[in-house]
């Protein structure tokens, strides 16, 4: 199951999307998900369906992966939905005890399953066309005006950037830690609650222990490397809007009066 956790992943290429300023596809992804909670119809979700397809196949990311990805998600998907089920007024459709299952309910478990569903896999775009280090310099530059209230802009992207890009090494390491525990004889299936949260100890040990151990190794690195942060700092490549990029965000910003109007009137 760690194995399908797939967030914080990047996968190198040269189409449109990956060429897309990262400023860009951050502003593009906030755009998607506004658009995503005002929609509230079925050709609203339809529409914003439609544009994540087309992201997808324009950025020749494998469907495969994307839906790796939502496996670990399966049961909090699930779990919502199910609640939402009996959230609706109107005429019920079938009722036992103090549930009712109603029309309304049933359309709000679909829709809400649908949101989480393209919430994930449109977030997962933003990280699989962009390398860390772009996103890392997109962040800092859409930050930059916060500068004038002295918010440390760079460290805020640098350590959202590296907590992200860390994320598929500690997987990787806790699955390892795992079939290190089982190859001793440790159980984590069987026993009751209690037990299995103790027997979650011999893995969380080891694994915060690497984590400190990681951490400061990279801080020893940045250090080596004459790191101080990021005033004074140059770089080789400095990034510039083109006009693939206005084109974008107009559709971005196409796409939310769409759904808004969609959802406004009904259709």
């Amino acid at each position: 199951m760690l194995k399908d956790v797939t967030l914080g992943q990047y996968f190198p290429g040269t189409t449109v999307v990956h060429r897309l300023d990262p400023r860009t596809k951050i502003l593009l992804v906030v755009l998607y998900i506004v658009a995503l909670f005002c929609a509230k119809t079925w050709l609203a979700y339809l529409l914003v369906g439609v544009c994540l397809a087309a992201a997808i196949a324009v950025a020749r990311i494998r469907l495969s992966a994307m839906l790796k990805g939502l496996k670990p998600l399966i049961f909090i998907v699930l779990l919502t939905g199910l609640l939402n089920l009996f959230y609706g007024r109107g005429e019920p459709i079938a009722q036992f005890w103090i549930f009712k299952i109603t029309r309304e309910g049933i359309e709000n478990a679909i829709f809400m399953v649908l949101r989480i569903i393209m919430l994930v896999m449109g977030t997962f775009m933003l990280t699989y066309t962009t390398s860390p280090i772009m996103l890392t310099y997109g962040l800092e530059l859409l930050m930059k005006p916060l500068k004038v209230l002295k918010v440390p802009v760079h460290e805020l992207a640098m350590m959202m950037s590296m907590a992200l890009r860390l994320i598929p090494t500690l997987i990787e390491e806790t699955d390892k830690i795992i079939s290190a525990q089982k190859a001793r004889g440790a159980e984590f299936d069987t026993g009751n609650l209690i037990q299995k949260a103790k027997a979650m100890l011999p893995i969380l040990i080891p694994l915060f222990l690497s984590s400190f151990r990681r951490a400061d190794e990279l801080a020893t690195a940045m250090e080596a490397r004459c790191y101080h942060g990021g005033e004074g700092r140059t770089r080789l490549n400095v990034l510039h809007m083109a006009a693939r990029d206005v084109l974008a965000l107009c559709l971005g910003a196409a796409l939310v009066a769409a759904v808004v109007v969609l959802s406004k009137f009904g259709l």
